[in-house]
């Protein structure tokens, strides 16, 4: 990049502080190494501090996370709109699907012409079953299709399950959507380590959400501890209020009591706690794609996950892991069985594994695949 460059400024819209910081943190200090000015406009909370201490930016929008109201959310457009004008970006990089949708028209109101738009798993309006979500989703489907499909916009998809269905039904054009495999992982922090002695244990790592499988995984521990009760189940996340498939206080009180699952709650060791298991899990309704599983790659730990978007994009049955359906907990304990019981697949699974995510996942793949998008509005 040369010295006229560094006047470029990319902005990331996202809902939440943390979630930037544990998925897209890397790419955004590559970005500022790389010459450009970040900011990162978010609900600011403790995050946006370790962000600012690393010379990212922050602007403060408080996005409603489980709100749809029209009212609400075209305020939050216009929010986003005098925010723009104000810091005049020269690109900007939505996450998630309601930034995807708000922060592209905010941005197109301001002005701003290069617009990256990442719609990552494609979020509750499209894998809840719930009757708000159906009847949301014919009208969300035309709002990403204007805004996927407008001029100079480039899309970030992160499984070709995904990808198919954005061309195939029409939502944006086969020469715009560029195909990154998730958040990437650091190799060096998650090296491959070898597996720990007995008695086995199978990690999920997630937050709770229903969406994520919690239940099935707790279910599936019932199972397996009705005939083998020397296996271990642990749960690593936090609770997420603002997602409408979170957990009740009610549903958390229980699993915190639960004599299947132990509930690590919201861990930073995470590297650690895979090297000390000896199955990864994520029974998971659909995902964009999973940085848990990707973790566990690293490590080079076996897999269960479920033959969903996302999931099977990490996983390709009997060769690193094993695939089952969702929402079927006694197919995932048949799974978590068959895996305990041969120590020789677990082994060349993790094998397999550990060498995708050195060839596909490594932070470094990551980054310049996504500042290849960046670069390609100036390479015209």
């Amino acid at each position: 990049m040369n010295d006229a460059d560094c006047s470029r400024h990319l902005v990331y819209v996202i809902t939440e502080d943390w979630f930037f910081k544990s998925h897209f943190f890397d790419r955004a200090v590559a970005a500022v190494d790389a010459g450009y000015k970040v900011t990162v406009i978010t609900r600011c909370r403790d995050s946006a501090r370790e962000l600012r201490e690393y010379g990212l930016s922050t602007e403060n929008i408080e996005f409603s996370r489980r709100g749809l109201n029209p009212i609400t959310e075209l305020a939050t457009v216009f929010k986003l709109r005098s925010t723009l004008k104000r810091i005049k970006p020269d690109i900007v990089h939505n996450i998630a699907l309601k930034p995807v949708v708000l922060g592209s028209l905010a941005a197109q109101f301001a002005g701003i012409r290069n617009i990256v738009n990442a719609p990552v798993g494609m979020g509750y309006v499209f894998t809840s079953e719930e009757s708000k979500a159906r009847v949301l989703r014919p009208i969300v489907k035309v709002l990403i299709r204007y805004v996927l499909r407008n001029k100079n916009r480039r899309v970030i998809i992160e499984n070709h399950d995904d990808f198919n269905n954005l061309v195939s039904g029409g939502f944006a054009r086969r020469d715009s959507i560029a195909l990154i495999k998730g958040a990437g992982v650091d190799v060096h922090k998650f090296s491959q380590r070898p597996e720990p002695a007995e008695p086995i244990k199978v990690i999920m790592v997630s937050r709770l959400l229903r969406d994520k499988g919690v239940f099935e995984f707790i279910g599936a521990a019932k199972i397996v501890h009705s005939k083998n009760s020397a296996i271990q189940f642990s749960l690593a996340g936090d609770i997420d209020d603002g997602n409408p498939t979170s957990m009740n206080s009610e549903e958390i009180a229980s699993l915190a009591k639960s004599t299947d699952v132990t509930w690590l709650g919201a861990r930073t060791d995470i590297a650690e706690l895979l090297a000390e298991s000896h199955i990864a899990c994520l029974p998971s309704y659909r995902e964009g794609l999973p940085k848990s599983l990707i973790e566990a790659a690293s490590v080079g730990r076996p897999i269960v996950t479920t033959d969903v978007p996302g999931c099977r994009e990490v996983v390709t049955h009997m060769v690193n892991g094993l695939l089952v359906q969702p929402r079927d907990a006694q197919a995932l304990a048949s799974a978590i069985e068959k895996l305990a019981q041969d120590p020789n697949l677990r082994k060349l699974m993790g094998e397999e594994n550990r060498r995708k995510a050195e060839t596909e996942y490594a932070n470094e793949i990551i980054i310049n695949q996504t500042h290849r998008v960046y670069d390609s509005f100036y390479n015209l």
